[in-house]
């Protein structure tokens, strides 16, 4: 090798018990908790296309950030999976990490500012366990996110509960994880291995695919995800359309939506100008523009995730 590497041999690692947790399980929000009202039109109308299509037995795909756990949002999830409407979930890196810390100890999400200047930011004993999990997931050949929500599962871990991982394991529900190495705290332990989470996470992108074979006439819900949710769904649409074109089929119709921050004008479902900053909030031009220009609809709905899904979440049972 040409050039010197890090030795992480020379690390410390410190035990969970020690570090300042920003969120707890108690601030969960479950299944029926009284929500503010939320006024959105376009909330409504994409609630409509997703309780059309789960009574035309299409799927509902959800793909989301971290935010969506450590917001307190996992039960909503959950119950939406039990009920047969979340038929996919795909999540970023940064997931597993909160729900298996949740799981663990009911607790979980550091504060960067508090950790980074002292060099302990992510390097937690107990969280590095996942990095053992991922090794084996690639030496079997299983997707990562079925890995990690079987060992939630299986672990006999005290809020294990919570997990959508382990609901996913238990529900046989697709749960699957998409990994850019490098991103998450656990690549930071000396027991990561990075070939390992290319592999299983690779493995979890072509089960993300398979799913969207079924996308014509469902819908596809990014939470809180700038870059994975949009980038993943870009290359497995493209995949799954050069297939069915060959078989004279389309996967052209079907309802995207967007629950996120950014003030994105008054017509989010035309792309932006190549000058403006609008334009490189990847979510915008990629889900709620060109993925779906051939036949799709898309909705965007802005305001905090806590807020927006829930409210979704409460919506959608309503209306079923």
């Amino acid at each position: 090798m040409a050039y010197p590497i890090f030795d992480r041999s020379q690390l410390q690692l410190r035990p969970l018990a020690e570090r300042v947790h920003d969120f707890t399980r108690s601030e969960m929000l479950s299944p029926g908790a009284a929500l503010p009202v939320l006024q959105s039109a376009a909330l409504d109308a994409f609630v409509e296309r997703v309780v059309a299509a789960h009574r035309r037995g299409k799927p509902l795909i959800l793909m989301h950030g971290g935010h969506v756990v450590k917001q307190g949002l996992g039960r909503l999830v959950i119950d939406l999976m039990e009920r047969g409407i979340v038929q996919h979930v795909a999540m970023n890196g940064s997931g597993p990490i909160h729900e298996y810390e949740l799981a663990l100890i009911g607790a979980t999400t550091e504060s960067v500012a508090r950790y980074i200047t002292e060099g302990q930011f992510g390097l937690w004993l107990e969280t590095g366990q996942l990095n053992d999990v991922a090794a084996e997931a690639a030496r079997t050949g299983m997707g990562l996110g079925e890995a990690f929500g079987g060992f939630i599962a299986e672990s006999g871990l005290p809020y294990r509960a919570d997990s959508i991982l382990a609901a996913g394991w238990r529900l046989r529900v697709p749960v699957t994880v998409h990994v850019g190495i490098g991103q998450d705290i656990i690549h930071e332990h000396p027991n990561c291995d990075g070939a390992a989470y290319g592999a299983a996470s690779y493995t979890d992108f072509l089960v993300f695919t398979q799913s969207l074979t079924q996308l014509q006439g469902g819908a596809l819900l990014a939470v809180s995800s700038h870059v994975m949710a949009p980038e993943v769904f870009l290359k497995s649409l493209a995949m799954v359309r050069n297939v069915a074109r060959q078989r004279g089929e389309q996967i052209n119709r079907f309802a995207t939506a967007v629950f996120d921050l950014p003030d994105l004008g008054p017509d989010p479902s035309v792309e932006a100008s190549r000058d403006s900053a609008e334009y490189f909030f990847r979510p915008y031009k990629t889900l709620l523009v060109r993925t779906v220009a051939d036949g799709g609809e898309s909705f965007y709905v802005r305001g905090q995730y806590r807020d927006t899904f829930a409210a979704f979440h409460q919506r959608v049972i309503a209306a079923l």
